[in-house]
């Protein structure tokens, strides 16, 4: 079996493994800077699956930050019919590219 972890960042949850490259909401930091998510519901290590309820206590992951950005741009549109009413706004989500590197 693999070795993996679902976390929870950003109030998404993401199954990871060492090595992945995971894209998640915005977090502090720099480009090379270490990340430590400790938000594990669930761990696979050597075969033997944990769960937490609703987390593990003893279970982190170590992430590196390789870039933020803004996501593509979206459009939001309101329109209500028959009274003239149009509102036009456009909203990029901001993100961090995280490379796991390990979960213990």
């Amino acid at each position: 079996m693999s070795e993996y972890a679902i976390v929870k960042t950003g109030g998404k949850q993401y199954r990871v493994s060492p090595g992945d490259l995971v894209r998640v909401e915005t977090l502090p930091g720099e480009e090379g800077d270490i990340v430590i998510l400790e938000e594990v519901l669930m761990t696979s290590l050597d075969g033997v699956i944990a769960f937490g309820e609703p987390i593990l206590n003893n279970s982190k992951v170590t992430a590196t930050i390789i870039s933020s950005g803004k996501g593509k741009k979206i459009t939001v549109f309101k329109y209500k019919a028959k009274t003239r009413y149009r509102r036009k706004n456009g909203h990029r989500q901001p993100y961090t590219d995280l490379k796991i590197t390990e979960i213990s």
